[in-house]
């Protein structure tokens, strides 16, 4: 072995796959060195702001703008009319009502002059030389609305004289949704031997991204082409938005997106402030921006979950499962969000079954407008729920039926022999040991030892819970994904990607993917994402795709970036491209010590080589994948709370989780992601919930009201991996970007109804806050006095 493939088989040990390669973007970031979209200034920007409803429901009879327009610095004011020209903000899912009429689309424009329908719609936006100057014309806007009566459930907007938002909506069901053989489902629950039936609350979340929603809007006359810097979860996926809405071909559309400070699902969208500020930028000629205060994001952006599900589980005196049946309600808030139908419908069925034989799913949702904020996706973006779901239903069936609830979930397994395996769902799950992963959990946690640790807690006047929650996630949908590989002239190599980093810390993991399979050195990739003009596909980062996606694409443009090399290689070696071999980093003639390597030829090809017709002239590739499956990361996560009886406080002391995240590229940055997923679980296991009152004000409407989870509440983590190879992409990941909150929600709430099982209570919504546990607490003391 030479010293250069010394030197290549020591950077594979540091940099290779599955190596704890810390994050590229950090010294940058935690330097205050980002560039997020309000750092960019662009010369001559004039600025925005947008003048919103105060009102949850009313008829707009009049809105004046005349001692506003006449306010110092004010460039422009724009309503309804002004923005006749582009399409509405669309949800395009080809989604069918149970009686197979389409779903109830309702289009929205990016500033409503009819009627509003939640606080926080957008009726005006203000253009000024100054913020400041925006700001106050904003706030000198009048708007004359006549107020309607309002609602906010879901189940509410959905009865008989409930408030309609629509007019066309008859009882403001966007979607009735079914999944499932209906007759069957219910032959299966009827012949049960016992059947497990729960109410479910999952409560509403703001989503509370570190960086607040920001965008600039440019438009080049002469050229005919708009230009949009936000955020954004993949600039291609904004990018035929925004070419929908403005009607506009491809090449005149650009989206630029810098450093994101977090989304979870909630930045996907075009919402309508970009619409605004891209036309006041074209009615005035110069680049308009638009940045959010934490007041407006409250009510502006998607919020998330807000499900109400009434879960029923049919089993066989032996505790097999022989249905699972899902009824309620999803609600959309005033305007469908793209995806919002998706989470309490489609994603409910694909994920609801988890590990689990189960034999028949029915999912029976409305999706319902109210006099909210739109909903839409949230990390998980419905496999949290549909998990959650299940195994409230199987800690409660265990305890009725009286079996061990470990026993009951191994009853139920899909076994390894099993797989590939169909699942009711319609998904065909292609790896997993779900035994072992339990086993291993139980084990890791130290499961037996709970006895003597709830003891200890009882000394101390504490309630102890112990709750394990399995699941098992679907990963978004198959689409395509760019993988581009540029070698530049500093002597620097480019991946250019359609997935987009906004906190994950993509750079590192995708670098890893190439230099494993090129040879690169690790220091010298660079990563692309965040412009559209570089991208010819690109699926974006949701639904824990992005390392299956982008390491599929990196993985097959390597393999075009090795042919070409290989007919390059073959001519400077003087060789036939057949006997030309390629490892660790170097094209070999076979049987020989002749070498080159591909750095060395990728700067003879920049110093001019000279090379006959037919040869390749570059070892850059743009690569588009086919469509790339859907993984199945799954794992089991086991929570141990603590209650104090006299405030209601519930802390969560001890957490473990065992992962099946197949093939783990950076096991680093994979506990990062499963650590942040926890957390938001707990957050809203224990105080996050978006409320509003009867007249559709947000009660909840600034950190003073809705509680965010903080250091303090996080416990510390112990986490292992149980890795079974996906065999649907070449690398075998899975994802690991959402398994914390699926893992989280269940593990924590079923710990807390473990812990207050002792005092009579059998159940409790989300989120168990100490006023609610209190109050739990206080009604079973008042209806058992000799209880506790």
């Amino acid at each position: 072995m030479d010293d250069r493939t010394n030197e290549a088989a020591l950077a594979l040990k540091q940099f290779g796959i599955g190596q704890p390669v810390p994050r590229t973007e950090d010294p940058t970031l935690v330097r205050g060195q980002g560039r997020y979209t309000d750092d960019v200034a662009l010369p001559g920007q004039a600025y925005a702001a947008i003048v919103r409803s105060t009102h949850a429901h009313g008829i707009i009879r009049a809105i004046d703008t005349q001692a506003a327009r006449a306010m110092p610095g004010v460039l422009g004011i724009y309503l309804t009319a002004d923005l006749a020209a582009y399409g509405p903000l669309k949800c395009a899912l080809p989604l069918k009502n149970r009686d197979g009429s389409p779903l109830r689309y309702l289009p929205r424009p990016a500033l409503v002059g009819d009627k509003v329908r939640f606080v926080g719609d957008p009726v005006a936006c203000v253009v000024a030389e100054s913020l400041q100057q925006a700001k106050d014309a904003a706030e000198a806007v009048a708007l004359d609305i006549e107020p309607l009566p309002a609602v906010t459930l879901a189940s509410a907007a959905a009865r008989n004289g409930a408030p309609q938002l629509y007019d066309n909506v008859p009882g403001n069901v966007a979607l009735d949704y079914h999944y499932g053989n209906a007759e069957k489902t219910a032959a299966a629950f009827a012949q049960a031997a016992h059947v497990t039936r729960l109410a479910l609350r999952n409560t509403r979340l703001v989503v509370s991204a570190m960086e607040p929603r920001a965008a600039i809007g440019i438009y080049d006359a002469a050229a005919g082409r708009w230009t949009l810097h936000s955020e954004s979860q993949g600039v291609f996926g904004m990018k035929n938005q925004l070419m929908d809405i403005l009607a506009a071909p491809a090449d005149k559309v650009r989206v630029l997106t810098g450093n994101v400070g977090g989304s979870f699902g909630m930045k996907a969208a075009v919402y309508p402030e970009y619409i605004c500020i891209l036309h006041a930028a074209r009615a005035l000629g110069r680049p308009v921006k638009w940045t959010d205060e934490r007041s407006g994001s409250f009510v502006s952006d998607h919020h998330g979950r807000d499900h109400e599900m009434t879960a029923e589980l049919a089993l066989d005196a032996e505790g097999k499962f022989l249905a699972l049946r899902l009824t309620g309600f999803g609600n959309m808030g005033a305007y469908l969000a793209p995806v919002a139908p998706l989470m309490s419908t489609v994603n409910a069925v694909k994920n609801v079954a988890s590990v689990y034989r189960t034999p028949l799913i029915e999912v029976a949702t409305k999706c319902v407008f109210t006099n909210t904020t739109l909903v839409s996706a949230y990390r998980g973006a419905g496999r949290p729920e549909g998990n959650y779901y299940m195994e409230r239903l199987i800690d409660t069936a265990a305890r009725e039926m009286n079996i061990d609830r470990l026993e009951l979930r191994r009853r139920n397994f899909v076994r390894p022999k099993e797989m590939p395996y169909d699942a009711a769902s319609g998904m065909k799950y292609d790896s997993g040991d779900f035994p072992a992963v339990l086993k291993h959990a139980i084990e890791f946690s130290d499961w037996k030892g709970f006895a003597k640790r709830k003891r200890e807690s009882k000394k101390r006047g504490k309630l102890r819970g112990l709750g394990l929650g399995c699941f098992l996630e679907v990963t978004a949908p198959p689409n395509k994904e760019m993988g581009g590989i540029r070698f530049e002239p500093d002597g620097s190599v480019t991946i250019i990607t359609g997935t987009l980093d906004y906190g994950q810390g993509h750079a590192a993991p995708f670098a890893q993917v190439l230099s494993e399979k090129l040879g690169v050195p690790f220091e010298r990739i660079r990563l692309l994402q965040g412009d559209s003009d570089e991208l010819i596909a690109g699926g974006g980062t949701g639904g824990s795709r992005s390392i299956t996606a982008s390491g599929t694409a990196i993985v097959e443009a390597s393999q075009k970036v090795i042919a070409q090399g290989r007919q390059i290689a073959a001519h400077v070696l003087e060789a036939s491209a057949g006997d030309i071999e390629f490892a660790q980093g170097r094209f070999v003639i076979a049987g020989t010590d002749r070498a080159i390597g591909i750095m060395e030829l990728a700067a003879r090809l920049r110093g001019g080589l000279k090379l006959p017709d037919g040869v390749p002239t570059s070892l850059d590739v743009r690569h588009a994948t086919e469509p790339v499956p859907s993984a199945f990361p799954n794992g089991c996560h086991v929570a141990e709370v603590e209650i104090d009886p006299q405030t209601g406080v519930v802390a969560v002391v001890k957490y473990a989780a065992v992962n099946d995240f197949g093939t783990v590229i950076n096991p680093l940055l994979v506990d990062g992601q499963v650590h942040g997923g926890v957390v938001q679980g707990i957050g809203q296991a224990l105080m996050e919930n978006a409320e509003y009152d009867a007249e559709g004000q947000l009660l909840t409407g600034s950190y003073m009201d809705y509680a965010m989870p903080r250091a303090a509440v996080a416990p510390e983590f112990a986490l292992a991996s149980h890795p079974v190879p996906a065999k649907s992409n070449p690398l075998g990941t899975k994802g690991c970007g959402e398994a914390g909150c699926a893992g989280g929600l269940a593990s924590v709430m079923n710990a807390i109804a473990d812990a207050l099982l002792e005092r009579g209570i059998t159940h409790i919504d989300m989120p168990a806050s100490p006023a609610r546990v209190w109050k739990a607490l206080q009604d079973a003391q008042a209806s058992h006095p000799g209880r506790g």
